[in-house]
């Protein structure tokens, strides 16, 4: 059974370029992003660190910690670090899991139970192994995205679902499609009429099952 929306995450004590650490432990009251790839010193990969390493301050604003997984070891991960940093240009001050073993990649169903890597992989032998996963200061799974190798994920779009996840959790709301923080969200079907006017004031019934509201300030 792979891992799904609302599971609890595995606890698993990995070791990473910061040194060991527990995963439950270290996310702690915080929510947390986990994004895989399926080796350093590859192209597009490295963008992609880079991006998250230019936005350290706004994962900072919404209490939210970032750890990066790869397939290599510890002393690739340091080395590869330099190359993120001279791409980004800032530091990226967060861990990278070496996942050598492949723990958290079958633990996270990036792989099959089975899967193993031959002597000298290239990337092609993990490529599955390039998906985000958002995860509540609960420990469950709230989102997950997975990429092929040759399409780099869209950060920007990762801060606006943590936004929406946030918001939703906050708020007892969802958010419609394209929603941006400040835009009108979804009044919950289960939530009455009579309540949503206590909690909300105004509201606009587009259609019996489709009601909008703007949040209180």
């Amino acid at each position: 059974m792979g891992l799904r929306i609302n599971d609890t995450i595995p606890n698993l004590t990995v070791e990473t370029d910061q040194g060991e650490l527990n995963l439950h432990e270290w996310i702690g009251d915080s929510w947390a992003i986990l994004f895989s790839h399926p080796k350093d010193f590859t192209p597009v990969c490295t963008t992609e660190f880079g991006a998250v390493a230019q936005l350290a301050d706004e994962w900072a604003a919404r209490n939210t910690k970032v750890i990066g997984v790869s397939v290599d070891g510890v002393e690739e991960h340091v080395g590869w670090k330099k190359d993120i940093e001279s791409v980004a240009g800032t530091a990226a001050g967060f861990p990278i899991v070496a996942d050598k073993g492949l723990e958290v990649s079958k633990a996270f169903d990036m792989l099959q139970a089975d899967y193993y890597l031959a002597e000298n992989p290239t990337p092609a032998d993990s490529q599955t192994v390039r998906t985000v996963f958002i995860i509540g200061p609960d420990k469950k799974l709230k989102l997950s995205m997975t990429y092929p190798m040759n399409v780099g994920r869209n950060f920007a779009e990762v801060l606006r679902a943590l936004d929406g996840l946030q918001t939703a959790a906050k708020e007892g709301v969802a958010t419609p499609a394209n929603w941006t923080p400040g835009g009108d969200v979804v009044i919950p079907v289960a939530v009455s009429d009579e309540d949503a006017k206590a909690k909300f004031g105004e509201f606009k019934t587009v259609l019996p099952y489709l009601r909008m509201t703007k949040l209180p300030d």
